[in-house]
């Protein structure tokens, strides 16, 4: 599990939900981080895919991952897309995940990253949607 942060704002570019993804989205607003994981090989892919780029295979089943990693790298942004005006500044970070993935992400919360320190994954809702973000741990 991974913990929820509520914002009372919508969500500035609401993700697009597909058939395909939709237990990922479902999973995340109840506080769990899933992904796919070829059958095959045991690879992991994110974001979740319905073929495995590792082996190319249809074969793929949902997992669920910790959403605990280390932070790889970060940026402030200044200058954003105008739905993400209303944001700035904001940070957005690369996470390496304790399951090997890579992923990039906003990073939330008032500690700031350091890079090589602990972060989590956490579910963020929106009045409108969900969507994750990075949090420094403390």
């Amino acid at each position: 599990m991974i913990d929820i942060v509520t914002v009372d704002t919508p969500h500035p570019y609401p993700p697009r939900i597909s058939a395909f993804t939709r237990p990922f989205w479902d999973a995340l607003a109840e506080g769990r981080l899933l992904t796919t994981r070829s059958v095959t090989t045991g690879a992991l892919t994110f974001p979740p895919k319905p073929i495995s780029p590792a082996d190319w295979t249809t074969d793929v089943e949902w997992v669920e991952l910790s959403g605990s990693g280390v932070l790889y790298s970060h940026t402030t942004i200044h200058a954003a897309p105008t739905a993400f005006v209303g944001d700035l500044p904001y940070r957005v970070a690369i996470v390496d995940l304790d399951e090997g993935l890579r992923v990039a992400t906003r990073h939330i919360g008032e500690i700031a990253p350091v890079i090589g320190a602990p972060v989590d994954l956490v579910a963020v809702r929106h009045t409108d949607a969900v969507s994750f973000a990075a949090r420094s741990r403390a």
